[in-house]
């Protein structure tokens, strides 16, 4: 979809927001959303977004709206959608897939509460100055990344022991891209383990880079963190499954979807916390007042058949701390 037409969309997507019944006809407040994702592959993480929400005693179409913008991975688009949920004067609002829409709705406005759900660190990306009282107008939650990019990697040689060459699908377009990259060089030099940066930022490079393995020849395949390949995890594993290449993703979603192996902060956990945060600041909460969450929930997911298929014996030492699919 083309940048104008995505836009127009996004303008046609508004409505006139419901009134509450009564004589004094109060307007329901309304949520603005911001995703650099799609919505249907995020559907879940909405979900969890709505349970929170519920336990805020919030729920939408009855007494909150929620007037959603989409970038769809163009992450180019994320701050006209963000100017333009701050011109509409929602409520709040709630940015997800990674750092770009937190920092570009914070970038137009000093008033309306944010809360952001991103895997980058707050404090470094400039969101907050503090985690325990960030001040201002945002806070959010952290959905926790950093540091484990190692332990990763040593799973996937625990399962795979004697990979010589682990492939990286790393997103360059994503503003992480940099720090990913050095989390991976370093966690690779800390265990001795030779790695391959392969660069993937749309549909079709992601099947070039599977493409390139056949003459790379990578003995596994560590697969970054990132809403577009989030998006697109039925692909990467088909693809993966393709070439009998054993992977590891951060989210359990992957594994779900027939993918090896997973192990990353649990997504829907984060999103509920975000979902309970925007209730509390509807009921009256300042958002400089809450604490950035740090949520980590880790969960760490193998799929059997998956393994079975690939010859794989996986370690009974893995198998007793990890949810298993059979």
């Amino acid at each position: 979809m083309k940048r104008r037409e995505l836009l127009t969309l996004a303008g046609a997507a508004a409505i006139t927001y419901p009134f509450a019944a009564g004589a004094q006809q109060q307007a329901v407040p309304v949520i603005g959303f911001l995703h650099s994702g799609s919505a249907g592959p995020f559907a879940n993480l909405v979900a969890a977004f709505r349970d929170g929400l519920r336990e805020a005693g919030y729920a939408e179409g009855q007494n909150v709206h929620i007037d959603f913008r989409w970038a769809e991975g163009q992450y180019d688009l994320v701050p006209e959608l963000a100017a333009d949920l701050v011109r509409r004067q929602v409520a709040l609002i709630v940015t997800g897939g990674g750092a770009a829409p937190a920092l570009a709705v914070k970038a137009v406005t000093r008033t309306i509460p944010v809360i952001f759900i991103s895997g980058g660190e707050p404090l470094r990306l400039g969101l907050v100055t503090r985690l325990d009282r960030p001040g201002g107008n945002v806070t959010g939650v952290n959905v926790v990344t950093a540091a484990l990019s190692g332990h990763r990697l040593r799973l996937l040689r625990e399962l795979v022991p004697g990979a010589t060459l682990i492939a990286v699908l790393l997103n360059t377009s994503n503003p992480n891209a940099a720090t990913q990259l050095t989390e991976f060089q370093e966690a690779a030099r800390s265990i001795g383990q030779p790695i391959h940066i392969v660069k993937a930022t749309s549909e079709r490079e992601l099947d070039a880079a599977f493409a390139s393995f056949s003459e790379l020849r990578p003995d596994a395949l560590l697969v970054s963190p990132d809403p577009f390949f989030y998006s697109r995890r039925n692909q990467i594993v088909r693809l993966a499954g393709r070439q009998a290449l054993p992977a590891l993703y951060e989210q359990r979603e992957f594994a779900l979807a027939g993918g090896l192996m997973s192990y990353g902060t649990s997504l829907v956990d984060g999103y509920r916390q975000a979902g309970n945060y925007a209730g509390q600041i509807l009921g009256g909460a300042a958002p400089g007042e809450l604490p950035v969450i740090q949520s980590a929930k880790f969960e760490l997911v193998i799929n059997l058949r998956t393994a079975r298929a690939l010859g794989l014996t996986v370690p009974q030492s893995l198998v007793s701390t990890a949810e298993v699919i059979e």
